[in-house]
């Protein structure tokens, strides 16, 4: 089955130095990853893992040093201008700070119409139509659209923001890190809007989160990336139930349980995370895993192998 979206040796480097001169950091280096219609792929790690480096390439507002991001079999950062406007209405975004994303001087009717303006020829008339519509589906009143983003509450901003996603019927959204701005008891109420969103109308979501509990619930599959690169990936029942890789597993570890009783030894990683500028050699995990069986994980770089129904970039799974 042909992905929807599909990132193939994906690469993004930045130089530090002035006229591309100077040491590269390797946002990120040589991502694999499929997302298929209708799913929910998440992609968590630590903060700085190059999660929102790979976001901004499928969504084309940056161009990758190497490797390609396909949408529905075509390369994203070729398409002509026609064809852009087409992916426009097609791949949408919901971000972390709802506050941020939304103009300030612009009422909600203008904010979430914008991309009909954009990309449909529709009259004024079918646009407050559609607004409206598109509020209703996410628990807002279709007044509401001439107000400002000032006069509503955070889960309600971030109500308006997945509305302006949703307008122009977009077969992929991606969210980034959707509800950790806000408070605790909101987040439950987004994250069921999301899943009933995604059963009514069939769309794919890519997630990119740190929220392992967020991830759990909303997730089908499951991607872990470390300093750029994909560790371990794998449907997210067996990616939480039976961690492969010794990064995942002490990512699993550091989250709450759900069960308060439940007695589970933290996994400890000794230093932290390397800079980007300097990756170590073999296995870029290899000064921090508890898991550390010898010089093999010095030198040589594990790629992804298959385990189980997942894949693990480990040697422990590859002797």
């Amino acid at each position: 089955m042909t992905a929807l979206l599909e990132l193939s040796r994906l690469a993004r480097h930045f130089t530090t130095g002035l006229a591309g001169r100077g040491p590269f950091v390797r946002a990120l280096d040589g991502v694999d990853l499929q997302v298929q219609a209708g799913e929910t792929h998440a992609v968590i790690g630590e903060s700085g893992c190059g999660k929102t480096t790979m976001a901004r390439l499928i969504l084309n507002l940056d161009r990758p040093t190497a490797g390609k991001a396909c949408f529905d079999d075509q390369d994203i950062h070729a398409l002509s201008a026609k064809r852009l406007r087409w992916f426009r209405r097609d791949v949408q975004a919901v971000f972390q700070d709802p506050w941020a994303s939304l103009n300030p001087r612009m009422r909600v009717r203008d904010t979430v119409a914008e991309a009909l303006i954009a990309t449909t020829s529709l009259s004024r008339k079918e646009i407050d139509a559609r607004v409206a519509r598109a509020l209703e589906e996410v628990e807002l009143r279709p007044d509401q659209m001439r107000n400002f983003p000032h006069e509503f509450s955070g889960g309600q901003r971030q109500r308006i923001a997945i509305a302006s996603a949703l307008i122009s019927n977009p077969r992929l959204i991606i969210l980034d890190e959707p509800v950790s701005a806000l408070d605790v008891s909101i987040r439950a109420q987004i994250m069921n809007l999301l899943k009933d969103l995604q059963r009514d109308r069939g769309m794919a979501f890519l997630l990119i989160a740190h929220d392992l509990a967020t991830t759990r619930f909303l997730a089908d599959q499951v991607s872990v990336m470390y300093l750029g690169r994909i560790v371990e990936t794998g449907p997210a029942e067996e990616v939480f139930a039976t961690p492969r890789h010794p990064y995942t597993r002490a990512l699993i570890s550091a989250a709450l349980p759900s069960d308060p009783d439940t007695d589970s030894a933290e996994i400890i990683l000794k230093g932290e995370s390397p800079s980007p500028l300097s990756v170590p050699q073999g296995c870029p995990f290899h000064p921090r895993c508890p898991c550390f069986i010898g010089s093999i994980c010095e030198t040589d770089r594990p790629e992804l192998q298959s385990s189980g129904r997942s894949q693990v970039s480990c040697h422990l799974h590859s002797r």
